[in-house]
């Protein structure tokens, strides 16, 4: 997020996902290689930005 590895926290809704909120986390804090393996391929898929209050997919 913002070019910042980050959690993003949302509800799954028949509409679509509903974002609740995120923060911002260090990768050191991930200390399995199941988890940073699961890092690599998020970050390399998804790529969002937090802007005005909205959470936008970066393409």
């Amino acid at each position: 997020m913002n070019n910042r590895l980050a959690e993003i926290y949302f509800e799954k809704k028949k509409d679509g996902p509903v974002f609740i909120g995120h923060c911002y986390v260090e990768k050191s804090e991930y200390k399995t290689k199941y988890e940073n393996t699961w890092i690599e391929e998020d970050v390399s898929r998804y790529k969002f930005i937090y802007r005005k209050g909205e959470y936008k997919l970066k393409i």
